[in-house]
């Protein structure tokens, strides 16, 4: 059935179609609408679960800790400074191997305070234990809602997900969405099963203590699991076509990369906009390509090497800044680029921040820096360009 719906009502409908027995609630702008829609499913009856509206962030996480330790499957929401708030337990939920379902509305970091979308809040938190995938619009939050499911219960992984949707850009912007009808999606989607629980007539140890002598082992496990994600995430989307009959494109999507001459690489919702100026750039002749990361966790080195290794000249255009270095993407982008031997001219578009436009005028003053670049071959020494501010000026222009 289509239905004309913002980014977070269709993640909530993604939510509905997979049965979490347990959600945490606690609103923050501008995820409050998406735990307003699940509360109201619940009240209606076409959501069974239990339903916590709880004091906090933190506890909302903490609640869905203790339930994903019974076995349950989970689902909690936040954005901004709740995610942060709830740092000291996301490492928990990581290290103890739940497979809990998060939605995070990405939303920029005070101060200044500003409820606007960017990406430094889940950015920031890369490195806490998690899966970690952005949706480009509506209809891709719907489908990774149940699919971030599929992947964090597989197990092989046993790892919580993130799903990131663009706050505003998506949360609150309304497309037409394909919403599939429960028998498809328990089709696809099957009780979760787990032997990570408490249980009284077998009982485990969850949550202890290793020290030096053990600890690395479980820190081993974890990078493992981790890595598996990238062999489970191709698996579970070619189930889901096969049940809902839309394909996605793995950990990574490119377009007309294979044989581009440059190419941005984005993350999230300003994919669509660069896909537009590759369409106008290739009409005229010139060789522009796009890559968007989908899961940032884990990070997949060797297909971005294998999708940019040809090109003359490479950018990253993101929406957060790791103050006195460059993106967060960008190092990440580099760093997988060296490991697979891959040195390129390449440069950091950093814009979106605080809500701020991406502009079409901007993704195309990006391009024609990176087609210069890859004519001149020369590696700048400051790569870190922010879109809208003339750095002679010291302005916003």
């Amino acid at each position: 059935m289509r239905k004309f719906l913002s980014g977070n009502e269709a993640f909530a409908e993604g939510v509905r179609l997979a049965r979490p027995q347990v959600i945490s609630a606690y609103p923050i702008t501008p995820q409050t609408t998406v735990v307003e829609a699940l509360s109201v499913m619940v009240e209606e009856g076409s959501l069974n679960c239990e339903y916590l509206h709880v004091e906090s962030e933190h506890t909302a996480l903490s609640a869905a800790i203790g339930a994903a330790a019974t076995g349950a499957r989970t689902f909690t929401a936040t954005s901004s400074q709740g995610l942060l708030y709830m740092a000291e337990c996301l490492t928990y939920a990581s290290g103890g191997r739940f497979p809990i379902v998060m939605m995070n509305a990405n939303r920029a970091l005070a101060l200044p305070w500003n409820i606007y979308g960017d990406q430094r809040d889940s950015l920031s938190l890369l490195d806490h234990g998690w899966v970690q995938v952005y949706a480009e619009n509506n209809q891709e939050a719907l489908d990774l809602a149940l699919m971030a499911y599929a992947v964090a219960e597989d197990e092989r992984v046993s790892l919580p997900v993130m799903v990131n949707v663009d706050g505003f850009a998506l949360t609150h912007t309304y497309e037409s969405v394909e919403v599939p009808d429960q028998a498809a999606a328990d089709a696809f989607l099957p009780p979760y099963v787990t032997a990570n629980q408490f249980d009284f007539e077998h009982p485990v140890n969850i949550g202890y203590s290793a020290g030096p002598e053990f600890n690395r082992y479980y820190q081993h496990d974890h990078h493992r699991a981790m890595r598996v994600v990238e062999t489970v995430v191709p698996e579970v989307e070619a189930r889901f076509a096969k049940a809902m009959g839309r394909q996605y494109p793995g950990m990574i999507q490119t377009y007309k990369c294979f044989d581009a001459d440059f190419v941005l690489v984005t993350l999230g919702s300003a994919a669509g906009i660069a896909r537009g100026v590759v369409d106008e750039l290739r009409a005229a002749g010139v060789r522009a390509g796009m890559l968007r990361i989908r899961y940032m966790r884990p990070f997949s080195a060797k297909l971005i090497a294998r999708a940019l290794g040809r090109v003359r000249a490479v950018g990253v255009l993101e929406k957060d800044i790791s103050f006195g270095a460059a993106g967060t993407v960008y190092a990440n982008v580099l760093a997988g680029l060296a490991q697979q031997g891959i040195a390129v001219p390449s440069l950091n578009f950093i814009g979106g921040l605080g809500g701020d436009d991406v502009t079409r005028a901007q993704v195309e003053e990006a391009y024609a820096a990176l087609k210069a670049l890859a004519e001149s071959g020369e590696h700048p020494a400051d790569p870190v360009r922010f879109l809208g501010i003339d750095e002679m000026e010291g302005g916003a222009r």
